[in-house]
């Protein structure tokens, strides 16, 4: 699957640099496109349905289109995932995409984990300091752990790095220990 995934993935990728789209807003439309989907059994079930007329269901896609206000190269890059029988696919290849944008554009993407909510000068401060030690822009996504106590732990790529005071405590159990 991952070989599926990233084939579309890039492919799309390079429609929207090659077009000149503009990447957060196409990327935006993929994602709800995949969201509806994903949230619609009726919907998957039409589109992945092999007794269904390729015709049929990018008609169905093409109402959807129009009433959420869809770009035609988002429409086309679904109409090809319809049309090679890959529309099951359609959320993995959607976040592979946005992996791919994000790689294209000179971005790292960091998976944030505190305790609590992080204000906005918090998370600015984290994204520096990660920014700082990949050299490259952050793209941020933020979770939250209350089991970690305090602290953060930032994955970045197969990177981790645990700032969280459940981390630190567990480094000098084993001091102790050893």
């Amino acid at each position: 699957m991952a070989s599926v995934t990233s084939t579309y993935a890039r492919a799309f990728a390079d429609v929207v640099f090659d077009m000149r789209l503009d990447p957060a807003k196409t990327l935006q439309e993929a994602q709800s496109l995949a969201q509806l989907a994903a949230s619609s059994r009726e919907l998957r079930d039409v589109w992945e349905a092999p007794s269904i007329p390729a015709e049929e269901k990018r008609g169905l896609l093409d109402a959807i289109v129009a009433r959420a206000g869809l770009s035609k190269p988002v429409r086309n890059f679904v109409a090809v995932l319809i049309d090679h029988r890959r529309i099951k696919f359609l959320d993995p290849i959607v976040k592979e995409f946005e992996h791919e944008l994000n790689q294209r554009m000179g971005f790292v993407e960091a998976e944030i984990i505190s305790a609590r909510e992080l204000g906005p000068p918090e998370r600015s401060g984290l994204e520096a300091q990660v920014a700082k030690l990949t050299g490259q822009k952050v793209r941020a996504r933020y979770a939250q752990d209350a089991s970690i106590l305090g602290g953060a732990i930032v994955k970045v790529g197969s990177m981790i790095y645990d700032g969280s005071v459940k981390g630190q405590l567990e480094r000098i159990r084993e001091a102790i220990s050893s």
